[in-house]
């Protein structure tokens, strides 16, 4: 099969014909229809992320059929449509494990880091952490929900959880939606889903941009938020609470800044440029900084529900499998609104199949 393969960090991966995986106990082989890039992609190329397996086929937004069965698999049969996402496995025994905190274990295992990915023909997966793409999804449109999708939504769950230390009457007297004005620092494919889920929700969005990035502020008016700026600029009103999917750790203390006392700032990416030395008075008035790690299965099943019930659209540029590089690179320098898709396979024409 042909896979894009990564040998050292601060490399280019490199298009290769390898052997086509076979399953093991417990594991399904899929045939990948299209995988997304992610800025997480990125942090692996260039070392931000220090310990993947070499070599390596990134690529951890994976739509496929599958195509064969490993021993002892149960709930998944050929010709399933599945989705994988950036967590791949887990230990299922430890304290995080047994009380629904999957994503914090230890021993977990992650797709197109630890484990190889989807910019390839075929890739492995553990049956547990594949989730069903609902119905109105067609390929293309399904995969950047896998990752930009999952961990947007539980950052939002996160900024719009009610104060834990209300009393039941308390609560009652919440306004609705709580936490109304909701701020996305960086618009790119987590932001550009998210603001569609939480417009749906009856929340207004204040979207932040790279300065002068006009392109992308004009992107996120056209879905409906009620205002875009540069993350240099400040709205009129302050924000209740604020996700900050760009890995810019200045953000931070802007987004302080921008939140009402009692808001909420969550750091939504995987990794983060280190955060400045800030004063106290913009966090006090008990503002909290959180951040968010990987995702659960109640994440997977819950966000593609809720991106479903909103009719959420994504806005997808396609590149075909000898292209990753190039994609790569679009990504980190900005130059689409969206996110970027991988199509496979690709054949020895360098043609693309009809995708779903």
């Amino acid at each position: 099969m042909r896979a894009m393969v990564l040998d050292k960090q601060g490399k280019r991966p490199e298009l290769r014909q390898v052997d086509t995986p076979q399953p093991g106990e417990g594991q399904v082989r899929l045939r990948v229809r299209a995988c997304g890039i992610c800025r997480t992609d990125l942090h692996v190329l260039d070392g931000e992320l220090t310990e993947p397996k070499l070599p390596l086929v990134m690529g951890h937004q994976i739509v496929g059929v599958v195509d064969q069965l490993g021993p002892g698999v149960d709930g998944l049969a050929e010709g399933d449509r599945v989705g994988v996402p950036w967590l791949g496995g887990s230990c299922g025994q430890c304290e995080c494990c047994r009380t629904g905190r999957e994503n914090l274990c230890r021993e977990a295992a992650y797709t197109g880091y630890t484990r190889d990915g989807g910019f390839a023909e075929y890739c492995l997966a553990d049956p547990r952490f594949c989730f069903e793409i609902p119905a109105g999804y067609p390929d293309l449109q399904a995969a950047p929900l896998l990752c930009a999708g999952l961990i947007g939504y539980r950052s939002y769950r996160m900024a719009t959880a009610e104060p834990e230390m209300l009393s039941a009457e308390d609560r009652q007297l919440l306004p609705r939606p709580w936490r109304k004005r909701l701020g996305l620092y960086g618009f790119g494919s987590a932001a550009h889903i998210l603001c569609q889920v939480a417009i749906a929700d009856g929340r207004e969005i204040y979207a932040f941009t790279r300065p002068g990035d006009t392109d992308a502020q004009d992107f996120a008016r056209g879905l409906g938020v009620v205002w875009a700026g540069g993350s240099d600029e400040q709205p009129d009103v302050p924000l209740d609470a604020a996700i900050i999917f760009a890995p810019v750790g200045e953000l931070v203390p802007v987004a302080l800044r921008a939140v009402e006392r009692g808001g909420v700032v969550v750091c939504g990416g995987i990794h983060m440029s280190e955060i400045p030395a800030m004063p106290y008075d913009i966090l006090w008035q008990e503002r909290v900084v959180r951040s968010v790690a990987n995702l659960t299965r109640r994440d997977g099943a819950e966000s593609l529900q809720a991106a479903s019930e909103a009719g959420v659209q994504t806005t997808v540029h396609t590149y075909p499998l000898e292209q990753t590089p190039q994609a790569l690179d679009d990504l980190r320098e900005g130059r689409f609104s969206g996110s970027a898709v991988i199509v496979g396979p690709v054949d020895a024409s360098g043609r693309a199949p009809d995708v779903e």
